[in-house]
């Protein structure tokens, strides 16, 4: 009978141990050693407050949106809803944006919203990184001097 001998051998048990480890330099780069993802009401935050410092803004929404709104704004406790009027699609690295406004009587639509969609792109691509492809904005609305009942709580005040 022949026998046949393997000379096959198991690596020693401190042979991985002693594996030496790639240096610092052959790491791949920290931007590529994780998955950030971001969230669509963090992008419609971002846009809101944009938007918002835009003279010539005065609301998001539509009428039934802003008019429910303010009533959750005077209940004690609560926070202005920064993402009212603010719809947004967010991808792995591009998001679209549409706007709902109010703007102020007497100020130049077209510029408004030109100067919302610069506001709003140039907020979002810096805090995110993610490139914004569009801007769509509806002006639903203009705001009138009076509009809120500015001259009717005035009335109230002097007949009382």
């Amino acid at each position: 009978m022949s026998s046949v001998s393997s000379t096959a051998t198991a690596p020693a048990p401190d042979a991985a141990k002693s594996a030496p480890t790639p240096p610092p330099a052959e790491l791949a780069p920290v931007a590529e050693r994780g998955r950030t993802s971001i969230a669509d009401p963090v992008v419609s935050k971002i846009a809101g407050m944009a938007a918002r410092e835009v003279p010539g803004v005065y609301a998001f929404g539509g009428s039934l949106s802003r008019t429910l709104g303010a009533v959750r704004d005077r209940v004690p406790g609560s926070r202005t809803n920064l993402t009212r009027g603010v719809k947004v699609e967010v991808g792995e690295r591009q998001s679209a944006i549409d706007l709902d406004l109010v703007v102020e009587y007497g100020f130049a639509i077209a510029e408004v919203a030109a100067d919302v969609r610069a506001d709003v792109v140039a907020a979002v691509e810096r805090m995110t990184g993610l490139q914004v492809v569009e801007v769509n904005i509806s002006v639903v609305d203009v705001h009138l001097p009076g509009d809120d009942g500015d001259e009717q709580q005035e009335s109230e005040g002097r007949v009382q």
